[in-house]
């Protein structure tokens, strides 16, 4: 009863302070968690582990069901969610059963993999959003020159406002983001569109001091320029959609890692570590946005 209450009182402050959008917070946080224990569930099944509970949410169970030999439930407390193996309990560490559907009659590796297959399938959840992105269509910075910095190679190069980038030694650049994955201290060859003309430019970037997304200074070849803030929308489709979203899913799970690596070496502040709350934040902010 006390973790309904609490809950209550939870679900009544953040609806306060959020609004109704947060709503679709406790959906998405919800979705995730199921995905996740989802892929416990099936890899301890796939093993002929015995799964007694299936829990989104900790705490009270405020609605269960039970199908075949496994309970089903919701419970108040929703910041994560568990599934409750015959031989493994978090809250008994010390019991153990070997019967032939235990948990621990498994071998070290089935026992890794019942235990890996919940990240996995947040990266496989991660995967299958992108190709979904990919079909929508993602919106970006257009590669249309904003401005040009003083004493710059673009500078140099008589690179003007208003220059969209079509290409960079060959390779077709769709987007802002694009153009450094191609630009290193050599000469370079950048193919522009400049009102109804194109052109090729060639030009050697320069090394200049900027910052990563860490805050870390670093030195990287630029090419001077910066955005015009004109958008435009990047679709996806077909096997391109494959690709977009595996690139997509290995940068964001590098950049957690890096983000990890960062917290630890104290690059990153503790301070600016987010939990459930900051996601929270987050979500229901980004669900205001039409």
């Amino acid at each position: 009863m006390r973790s309904l209450i609490f809950v209550l009182i939870l679900l009544i402050a953040s609806f306060w302070y959020w609004g109704v959008h947060f709503g679709i917070t406790i959906l998405s946080l919800s979705f995730l968690i199921f995905f996740h224990e989802l892929g416990h569930f099936l890899a301890a099944k796939y093993f002929g582990v015995f799964v007694k509970t299936f829990s989104i949410g900790f705490g009270e169970k405020i609605y269960s069901k039970k199908l075949g030999n496994t309970i089903y439930c919701i419970s108040a407390i929703p910041l994560g969610g568990y599934v409750q193996l015959k031989g493994q309990d978090d809250t008994n560490p010390k019991e153990k059963n070997y019967d032939s559907d235990s948990y621990n009659t498994l071998s070290p590796l089935k026992r890794i993999i019942i235990l890996f297959a919940g990240p996995f399938f947040n990266i496989l959840l991660a995967f299958i959003l992108y190709i979904i992105l990919g079909f929508i269509g993602v919106e970006r910075l257009s590669p249309v020159v904003g401005s040009t910095l003083a004493n710059s190679a673009a500078q140099s190069a008589n690179i003007e406002k208003n220059d969209k980038i079509l290409a960079i030694n060959g390779v077709k650049i769709k987007e802002w983001d694009e153009i450094k994955k191609h630009i290193t201290t050599n000469p370079t060859d950048i193919l522009i569109k400049r009102g109804e003309n194109e052109l090729h430019i060639t030009l050697t970037p320069q090394l200049s001091q900027t910052k990563n997304i860490f805050g870390e200074n670093i030195t990287t070849p630029l090419i001077g320029i910066t955005p015009s803030g004109e958008k435009t929308t990047i679709y996806n489709r077909g096997f391109d959609s494959i690709k977009f979203a595996y690139d997509e899913t290995i940068k964001a799970s590098t950049l957690i890692y890096q983000g990890l690596e960062k917290l630890i070496t104290g690059v990153v502040p503790i301070d600016q570590m987010g939990g459930i709350v900051a996601m929270a934040d987050i979500t229901t902010k980004a669900s205001q946005i039409s």
